[in-house]
This record gives C-alpha cells, structure tokens and sequence, in this order.
C-alpha cells in the first residue's frame, strides 16, 4: 500500500470519528492510529524497543 493510500484512509477515519463521534472520538481514533503506527514500525523491523526509551543525547552519542 502506498504512502498516500494509507495517508488518505486514515484521514477518512479521522474525519469520519470527528464528524460521528466527536472531538472525544477524533481524538482516540488519532491515539490508536498512532500506537498502531508505532507496533507496525516494530513488526517490520524499522524500529527498536529502546530507541523509545533512549534520551536523545544517548542517541546521538551512539551514532558516532
């Protein structure tokens, strides 16, 4: 699925649970679009446990 395909769905859900749902629900939906994103970027090996828990000034010290 392309970039702009995946972009455009989730701004059909959120528009779809702002116009529904509310404030209350555009927001949990953006929420759960965010984790979701998170757990994907794991599951396909681009992201590691603890970069998210890393301070940026041991990033930076890692990458030298």
């Amino acid at each position: 699925m392309s970039m702009a395909l995946a972009g455009m769905i989730a701004g059909m859900a959120l528009g779809f649970a702002g116009y529904f749902g509310g404030f209350g629900a555009f927001l949990l939906v953006a929420a759960l679009g965010a984790v979701g994103f998170v757990v994907g970027r794991f599951a396909e090996g681009d992201l590691d446990v603890g970069d998210l828990f890393r301070s940026r000034d041991e990033r930076r010290d890692r990458r030298r």
